[in-house]
């Protein structure tokens, strides 16, 4: 921008120019009288304006050109220019112009009389009756128009650049309608008067009515020009982008509607946006200023109060002291203030600070226009927050809130591609191991809970730059920056660690199971797809290794071979591949043979063997352990059927999953199973581990009693390796407890393991329950065992676990029969010694 005195000495040049020798020779003094007359005549003609803004310039144009003309007749060129120069001073001085505008338009007034005067003495003015004259005049009065149109379009090109075309015909259209008119009625008020100066009485009155008509109608002109602009406006505000640069449009367009010198739009946060504020400037200047971001700030505290009725308006002149301090905060000198109501029904803020022009302030008018603009400005606030909803949904989990699995994809790529090669980056799977539990046994709401909880525990202990996402089901993830292999790995558990809690879910205190599998870029990947493919191998793993573990490329192959028995077991079963064996469980003081448990075997055709623990869990993650036991249960029942048909009673031990607890038709499951089998539920044991008993989803519902009353005994698998305490074991329908063997195999060598299995007797036997020890593998512990009043033993000492052909032939060769105790309808055996 050039500098603002340039149009100022450019028109002081033009006006020396052109008016010494249009002005040459100095006619004689007309005298003081007619010249205040004259004088006057140009402030009353100035009074009624119209105002031509252009960015930060503003051109005032004036019905002067009546006494224009009334000049040129009565007191010819240099005289008219003198009294306009003197109304144009007076003018001035009551309108708050810079020295540099001041300069110019004193100037151009000069120039404007002196190419009317040049135009008057070539063409020659004769007696005003003669038509010859009027034309003159005219012409006179057009030229006038064109000159300062001219020089006001220069002084625009030299301080803003070129103006556009819209410009010179906003600017000539009042030149051309209002000159001719004003020549019209100069002549006729001059002709009236020429032979009755006092028709003048009459003539004043009706030559102000029609300036005040006139004024009236630049009014309505400035009126439907504004409602021209809101149109405008609202046009192209529609064709706004849902997005930053669509929003700083917006701001634009409302700061050259009312040609302000600066527009502030404040914005509330919505979703995972922080709140906003921006500003766009007609010049150069900071991003912020302080004021619109405040909430207690007095001109936002007014806009946004409902009973406001209205933008606020605040200006300098009229301020109180408190407001001239808010106007001092913005450096304004006036302020429009608006509220913005937003898709969330929440209140921001629309600010517009000081009009470019140095003439026209904010008015009544401008309020009027803003209000008008609101309603598309909210339109578009909202339909922009809309489309950040939709996006914000397709990116973010429903029900936590937290970025979803494509998103977490997304920040992944960015992430490793926004650096260099060596950029690292750890992440982190989660699983949360009772979701499904929770789910199948107290429904959707509540796991739902659950989810909400584990959630806020994940974002409570993850680091802060971390993203917390959640994948699908019972699965979260949790994005590291910077972070190398190691440390992931240490995040990873003090993550585990934190998390590991008991929640109130459901009326119900329930644990918080988490586990972990690991991956890090870039040692085991540099893109999102591979990254989480590792650490969904990893997280497989976790739940097998101590519930952290970190991606390795043998996971691979364990994936696969997983992912293979997974979707063979239905077959493996069809084709008998997986099979039972069972083990005999004696009574320690008779040796009869009271029980065998029954056990499941995997003779895979490629992998070999399976491990149970490698297919029960894969079966409970799969949602196929209840088909498994249903399998073993049958396979269970038909054994002990056979012996019925041989007149003898020997149970059978099947174990149960804590997710067929959570099924709801197992009940009737077991209950068909043994009618099709005629087995009576005497002879079935279901023995569970001590976790499931202690949970309380479980001791809270109805499965374990509905499955006593069948008949059959209830034995709680592992005791001493869980948190069951005297209180639960007493509100439980238990049989028996079997001692874990990890406390018997130790007994013969270690004072505190025995001491561990003798509590654990005396306690069972007072709360009238039996006791089953398991690992029984050599004489000493056995007789340890009976010394204690242990009732049962199941171990190698006894016999290893043995498929059904086996276990006939070792029946055979071990054991005798006894008859029917009294009471009883079937025979016993025993193991003979």
């Amino acid at each position: 921008m050039r500098r603002p005195w340039t149009p100022a000495v450019f028109a002081g040049a033009v006006a020396v120019a052109v008016a010494v020798p249009a002005f040459a020779p100095v006619p004689a003094f007309p005298g003081v009288v007619l010249v205040g007359l004259l004088t006057l005549a140009f402030l009353v003609t100035d009074a009624s304006t119209i105002d031509v803004e252009f960015r930060r310039q503003t051109y005032v144009f004036f019905p002067v050109e009546f006494a224009l003309v009334v000049g040129l007749v009565e007191v010819g060129g240099l005289w008219t220019a003198l009294a306009r120069v003197l109304a144009l001073g007076v003018v001035l001085l009551r309108q708050p112009y810079g020295w540099s505008k001041a300069a110019f338009n004193l100037a151009l007034g000069v120039v404007e009389i002196a190419a009317a005067w040049a135009v008057v003495r070539a063409l020659g003015l004769g007696a005003l009756e003669d038509p010859r004259s009027w034309l003159v005049l005219l012409v006179a009065v057009v030229v006038v128009g064109v000159v300062d149109l001219l020089m006001v379009g220069t002084a625009v090109a030299m301080v803003e650049g070129r103006p556009p075309a819209a410009f010179w015909v906003g600017a000539l259209v009042p030149s051309v309608t209002v000159g001719p008119l004003c020549v019209a009625l100069a002549l006729v008020a001059l002709q009236v008067t020429d032979d009755q100066p006092l028709a003048w009485v009459l003539v004043v009155p009706v030559v102000a009515a029609i300036l005040l008509v006139f004024r009236q109608s630049a009014t309505a002109v400035r009126e439907r020009r504004s409602v021209q602009s809101v149109h405008d406006f609202a046009r192209r505000v529609e064709q706004l982008s849902p997005d930053e640069d669509g929003t700083r449009e917006l701001v634009r367009a409302v700061r050259e509607l009312l040609n302000a010198d600066r527009v502030a739009l404040w914005l509330p946060p919505y979703l995972d946006e922080e709140p906003r504020l921006v500003l766009d400037r007609a010049g150069e200047g900071p991003d912020w200023y302080a004021g619109p971001s405040d909430p207690e700030d007095l001109v936002r505290r007014r806009a946004v109060d409902r009973d406001s009725g209205g933008p606020v308006l605040l200006r300098a002149a009229k301020a109180t002291a408190e407001e001239r301090e808010a106007l001092r905060r913005r450096a304004a000198q006036e302020v429009l203030g608006a509220p913005i109501v937003t898709a969330a029904g929440e209140y921001g803020y629309l600010e517009v600070c000081d009009r470019q022009s140095d003439v026209v302030p904010f008015e009544s008018g401008d309020r009027a226009v803003l209000d008008s603009m609101l309603t598309h400005v909210n339109a578009v606030i909202r339909q922009q927050q809309l489309l950040t909803r939709i996006r914000y949904d397709a990116d973010h989990d429903g029900l936590t809130g937290l970025p979803n699995r494509q998103r977490l994809a997304t920040e992944i790529d960015v992430l490793l591609q926004s650096g260099s090669a060596e950029v690292r980056a750890g992440l982190v799977f989660a699983s949360l191991d009772n979701y499904t539990d929770v789910t199948d046994t107290l429904g959707h709401a509540a796991s739902d809970e659950l989810l909400l909880v584990t959630a806020g525990l994940l974002r409570e202990h993850a680091p802060p730059a971390a993203l917390v996402a959640r994948m699908e089901g019972g699965q979260f993830a949790v994005l590291l920056p910077g972070l190398s292999l190691p440390a992931t790995e240490r995040a990873a558990r003090r993550l585990r660690d934190a998390a590991a809690t008991r929640a109130r879910v459901a009326g119900l205190d329930l644990d918080v199971l988490l586990t972990f599998g690991v991956a890090a870029a870039p040692v085991h990947g540099t893109d999102s797809g591979t990254l989480m493919q590792r650490a969904d191998v990893a997280l497989l793993a976790g739940h097998s290794s101590g519930g952290v573990a970190s991606y390795h490329p043998v996971l691979d192959q364990q994936s696969l071979r997983r992912l293979q028995l997974g979707t063979e077991l239905e077959s493996a079963m069809a084709e008998k591949q997986i099979t039972v064996v069972f083990q005999p469980i004696v009574d320690t003081r008779t040796s009869d043979i009271v029980s065998v448990e029954t056990l499941v075997r995997w003779a895979h055709p490629r992998y070999g063997n399976v491990p149970p623990d490698d297919f029960i869990g894969l079966a409970e993650q799969i949602g196929r352990i209840g088909a498994v036991t249903d399998y073993v249960l049958d396979l269970a029942l038909e054994r002990c059927r056979k012996w019925l048909d041989q007149d003898i009673a020997l149970s059978v031990a099947v174990n149960l999953s804590a997710r067929c607890l959570a099924e709801p038709d197992l009940v009737d499951r077991v209950r068909g199973a043994l009618r099709h089998h005629g087995v009576p539920g005497s002879l079935l044991t279901l023995e569970l581990t001590e976790g499931i008993v202690v949970d309380d989803s479980v001791r809270n519902s109805t499965v374990l009693a509905d499955l006593h009353s069948l008949g059959l005994r209830l034995s709680m698998d592992d005791f001493g390796t869980g948190y069951s305490s005297l209180s639960q074991l007493r509100q439980l329908p238990i049989d028996e407890l079997k001692i874990d063997k990890s406390f018997v195999l130790g007994m013969s060598t270690s004072q505190s393991e025995s001491f561990i299995a003798r509590s654990i007797v005396e306690l069972a036997h007072n709360l009238g329950l039996r006791v089953v020890a398991e690992g029984v593998e050599d004489e000493v512990t056995r007789d340890l065992l009976a010394e204690m009043g242990c009732d049962k033993l199941q171990g190698f000492l006894v016999s290893r676990p043995l498929p059904d052909d086996r276990l006939e032939n070792w029946l055979l060769a071990r054991t005798g029969v006894r008859s029917a105790a009294p009471g009883a309808p079937h025979r016993r055996l025993f193991v003979r010694s």
